[in-house]
């Protein structure tokens, strides 16, 4: 089993306009609403590929039983942490000349016992995983250390994937991770360097190597993804698709190199897995994961060459 842990679920509420004017009536254009979170998404891409999962993480009262709902019918079962509050709401408004303006939510605080109880839940479901992904944001005014203390409550043998980025990362690394995935600008943003080049490329995936990751996996968008362990490094190169949605790109990715990682791929393996993942997720517009279909589809096409 594959246990994906989220700690900061959302409601990400996505809205088109003909024109956005503040101050004055605007009137919705469409409207979609994705209950998500990135190891929820994670989790839904894991059950789509075949794996058994469970979802784990903080949940809220007053609107969390929509997640249930959309779990539920996604065949993936989950054990929450419940806590007082709601789900936090982000809105994203586009115009009729695609501009983004975006309203992001904050989230509830989470008592010090709820903390604890989520570390027991994770040390009692981890204990029968072969992985467990941890990965996006935490609760308001909870420190980057949380990721470091939840990570610690799983059994070792068992193989942690992270997807964050800045001090939650690091801390993160301290326990040894498997495998992460950051994308160009996390790699820049956390390490605060700019990269023009492969090879600086190259040096602040060593850098994160040098921290305790095993192998990075690094994101460059629609033009795909390297991975290295340090000592070897390959790459692949995404393939043209009508690019619908870029919501849950990152995601699809973890999930589909955590299902190739679980199952004792090879770097190759979890490399071209990931890259197929990311790739099939902007192709569904109604959707915060990949089709199956697709994913295969993509994945017969994809090839690896060593940098």
């Amino acid at each position: 089993m594959i246990l994906s842990i989220c700690l900061s679920p959302c409601i990400d509420v996505n809205i088109e306009v003909d024109s956005l004017s503040v101050g004055k009536n605007n009137k919705i254009l469409n409207k979609r609403i994705y209950f998500t979170g990135k190891a929820i998404n994670a989790a839904r891409g894991l059950k789509r590929l075949g794996a058994e999962v469970c979802a784990t993480g903080f949940m809220y009262e007053d609107n969390g039983k929509l997640f249930e709902q959309e779990l539920h019918y996604e065949g993936v079962p989950y054990k929450f942490v419940w806590c007082p509050g709601r789900v936090r709401e982000n809105y994203k408004f586009v115009d009729n000349k695609s501009m983004l303006t975006e309203v992001d939510d904050i989230s509830p605080e989470v008592s010090e016992d709820k903390k604890r109880e989520l570390i027991a839940r994770v040390r009692e479901l981890a204990s029968g995983c072969e992985a467990v992904v941890l990965s996006g944001g935490l609760a308001r005014q909870m420190p980057p250390s949380y990721y470091g203390d939840v990570l610690a409550a799983v059994p070792a043998g068992v193989k942690k994937i992270v997807d964050t980025s800045g001090e939650r990362l690091f801390e993160a690394l301290k326990c040894g991770v498997d495998l992460i995935k950051p994308n160009l600008r996390e790699l820049q943003t956390t390490l605060q360097i700019t990269i023009n080049n492969k090879e600086e490329m190259l040096f602040g995936c060593r850098e994160l190597l040098k921290r305790g990751a095993k192998y990075v996996l690094l994101s460059l968008g629609k033009e795909g993804a390297v991975i290295t362990d340090g000592s070897e490094s390959y790459y692949c190169k995404s393939i043209n698709v009508a690019m619908n949605s870029t919501i849950g790109a990152g995601d699809g990715m973890v999930a589909a190199a955590t299902f190739a990682l679980a199952k004792g791929g090879s770097m190759r393996d979890i490399l071209m897995c990931g890259v197929a993942g990311g790739t099939a997720a902007v192709t569904s517009p109604d959707s915060i994961t990949f089709k199956k279909d697709k994913y295969d589809e993509i994945l017969n096409g994809l090839e690896v060459t060593k940098i």
